[in-house]
């Protein structure tokens, strides 16, 4: 399986700090850690708005590998690129396992795979589902800033809201909300 890190438009050192944060939790913390490949998108200011770009930078490293389970986490303007990207992935014949949105505030989330939004207060998570989420979604509580959410994942806690659950809500941070999901 592979995990797509698609960044926003913001200094290169936060989404490092996100891939070691989201990789502490991810194996420390588990009995069976599964091998995941982490691509991280190359992003350049506002390639993080391509879907073409990085359906590109898709086909160049995982090109023989489309049946291979596929997560996309994105954040803030990477949600735009990336929500296309997963769509034309998914196209050719890849498999979107999952689509996590981190703060991709009012960008319309539609596609044929399993859709996760992620907010950094509750009125981000209200507002932005309204343009589509999936059953499952998270918001910070406390909120915290934007950057935040991607800077330090295990650090926010928040809630795992279950819509298809009589709105079921489950108190835990980003980074496990991320590794559930993965």
């Amino acid at each position: 399986m592979s995990v797509i890190i698609c960044p926003g438009i913001h200094e290169s050192s936060l989404t490092q700090s996100f891939v070691q944060d989201l990789l502490e939790v991810v194996y420390n913390n588990s009995d069976h850690p599964r091998s995941v490949n982490i691509l991280e998108f190359p992003v350049n200011n506002l390639f993080a708005l391509s879907g073409f770009h990085l359906w590109q930078f898709l086909r160049e490293n995982l090109v023989d590998e489309l049946e291979s389970p596929v997560v996309f986490v994105s954040f803030s303007a990477g949600v735009v690129g990336a929500i296309a990207a997963a769509n034309f992935w998914q196209i050719i014949g890849g498999n979107v396992k999952a689509f996590i949105a981190i703060d991709g505030w009012m960008v319309p989330m539609i596609g044929n795979f399993p859709i996760y939004r992620m907010s950094h207060d509750y009125f981000t998570h209200w507002s932005s589902c309204l343009l589509g989420s999936g059953d499952n979604n998270f918001y910070a509580q406390p909120t915290v800033e934007h950057l935040e959410i991607w800077r330090s994942p295990s650090t926010v806690e928040g809630y795992w809201v279950n819509s298809s659950s009589e709105n079921t809500l489950t108190s835990l941070t980003a980074a496990e909300f991320i590794k559930n999901i993965i």
